[in-house]
């Protein structure tokens, strides 16, 4: 029952890590395409929430709840599907915590365009451009997490 219970909380926390990481993009990229800064930093101002309160939480729970669904079924850590999964979380980790940092910026350049009523900035569009690359390695990093825990491939790293 215990491993069923984790199961769930974690199956929830890789939904919550690939829905919330998704919809953050697709609603970013939607905003920036208007070029209305007042849009811009409303999405942004939502999207720096969402991560907060979502990703986050499951960003935090996820290893939490992996850890001790591996040790209540018996698994060793060192399993190469498991290794190469957390291998790939920390790759994820590595190109999310910026892009969190580069949302707010984002935001407040926005809010910043507002107030002197002019045009979104350089920093801006350059600032737009490293959040957009960064999300293609993290977003394929998620992918072959899935991947890996619903296939449970046998895979020697060590």
């Amino acid at each position: 029952m215990l491993a069923e219970l984790l199961l769930l909380a974690h199956v929830i926390g890789a939904t919550v890590l690939f829905g919330t990481g998704a919809g953050i993009a697709f609603f970013m990229v939607m905003a920036h395409r208007t070029r209305d800064p007042a849009l811009i930093a409303h999405v942004a101002a939502t999207v720096v929430i969402a991560d907060t309160v979502f990703t986050a939480t499951a960003a935090i729970l996820q290893p939490i709840t992996g850890y001790l669904l591996a040790r209540s079924i018996g698994w060793d850590l060192s399993e190469g599907w498991i290794a190469l999964s957390l291998l790939l979380y920390v790759v994820t980790g590595l190109f999310w915590l910026p892009v969190v940092w580069i949302q707010i910026r984002l935001r407040d350049l926005a809010r910043a365009a507002i107030s002197s009523g002019q045009a979104l900035p350089p920093a801006y569009h350059s600032l737009y451009h490293i959040w957009f690359a960064c999300g293609f390695p993290a977003f394929s990093a998620v992918l072959g997490i899935l991947w890996l825990m619903l296939t449970k491939p046998s895979l020697t790293l060590f």
